[in-house]
């Protein structure tokens, strides 16, 4: 189907565009009324995740109050080890929670890559999205990276320093690389059945990568997202899939990052887009990178701040503005609004006419 609003893949193509295109993580969420309206209806996350009508329409909501330039399918980076067997919970006051998690060598031992079967309601809700779509704007499908994986699976919950999982890494770093080897292979796995449902784009969460040094983050998280890439279908039903990756907090890795032969590399506020399109060259799009919090600021500073981010980056195709993190749920939707409207708006004297 002919998209009518191609313009995020145009932009990592380096094609000229009219505008720079925008997407936000975590752009269907918590922010937006309709959606905690599906989420009480569906009872929890975690059925909200596992339903594929619900998760479809929740996806779709922000694209019916916004003029965004991609969808991403409304999921869940820890949907893997939950079909592994970890049982995965929400909790209100404590996030993502596994109920089984690591706690022994045995328990990796016994880890295998899941059945396709038991994330059929992801390739489900993609299925039906794209046609919901109807050709509107790209679909972006996704997955956690093995090494943000490995730490909450370990941890069992999100808590400041991962430390039992960096405790591993020291203590029997073969252990830890045996079970980052099953989620490479899990991810890539779980992507491919994304981009076979109809995902025109795939982005990797490397959440947790900035929480190791240079030669720790090679050898655990970069490494496995480089076997990855090697296994996606980039080449898909005559169609070329982009692939996005993106860690929290590497800036300071971004040379290596570029050299994985990903797509586009996203990156947070702790670096600018001059310094990174510097840094990066040719080799891969830049996407990001404005700070979550600033969209709790009055209008004018939000366009104020798009004018900059877009002036940092400078004229030409090669650039999708997001955030450099996911939206928070206490953002107001007008701000969402005056966000994208002035990123369409501003960005139109970077590109010719």
């Amino acid at each position: 189907m002919q998209l009518k609003n191609d313009r995020f893949l145009k932009a990592i193509w380096r094609q000229p565009i009219d505008k720079t295109p925008i997407w936000i993580m975590r752009q269907a969420g918590r922010y937006l009324p309709e959606y905690r309206a599906t989420r009480e209806r569906a009872g929890s996350f975690i059925q909200l995740c596992k339903t594929p009508e619900l998760a479809c329409e929740v996806t779709l909501q922000p694209l019916q109050r916004f003029s965004l330039d991609a969808a991403i399918i409304f999921s869940d980076i820890l949907t893997i080890p939950d079909a592994m067997g970890l049982g995965l919970e929400l909790v209100e006051s404590l996030g993502p929670r596994f109920n089984h998690p690591i706690r022994q060598a045995r328990d990796i031992e016994r880890l295998a890559v899941p059945d396709p079967n038991s994330l059929h309601y992801v390739y489900e809700a993609i299925a039906l999205t794209k046609r919901e779509l109807a050709g509107l704007v790209p679909l972006i499908g996704f997955c956690g990276s093995p090494w943000t994986l490995a730490a909450y699976m370990i941890e069992g919950q999100a808590k400041q320093g991962f430390s039992q999982v960096l405790a591993l890494m020291q203590e029997d770093p073969r252990l830890l690389h045996n079970l980052l080897d099953i989620l490479a292979q899990s991810v890539a796995a779980h992507l491919n059945g994304q981009i076979a449902a109809g995902a025109e784009a795939v982005m990797i969460f490397d959440t947790w990568g900035g929480l190791l040094e240079l030669a720790d983050y090679q050898a655990f998280s970069l490494y496995y997202m480089q076997q990855i890439l090697s296994l996606l279908y980039r080449d898909y039903n005559k169609k070329r899939i982009p692939v996005i990756l993106f860690t929290k907090g590497g800036a300071r890795f971004l040379e290596r990052l570029a050299g994985t032969g990903s797509d586009v590399i996203g990156i947070d506020w702790e670096i600018s887009l001059q310094e990174a399109r510097q840094r990066v060259g040719e080799r891969a799009v830049i996407q990001g990178n404005m700070h979550p919090a600033l969209l709790l600021e009055t209008p004018e500073v939000i366009r104020e701040e798009v004018r900059k981010i877009l002036a940092s980056f400078g004229q030409g195709s090669g650039h999708i503005f997001n955030l450099g993190h996911g939206i928070t749920p206490d953002v107001p939707p007008e701000h969402v609004k005056v966000l994208v409207d002035a990123v369409h708006e501003l960005s139109e004297c970077y590109h010719e006419k």
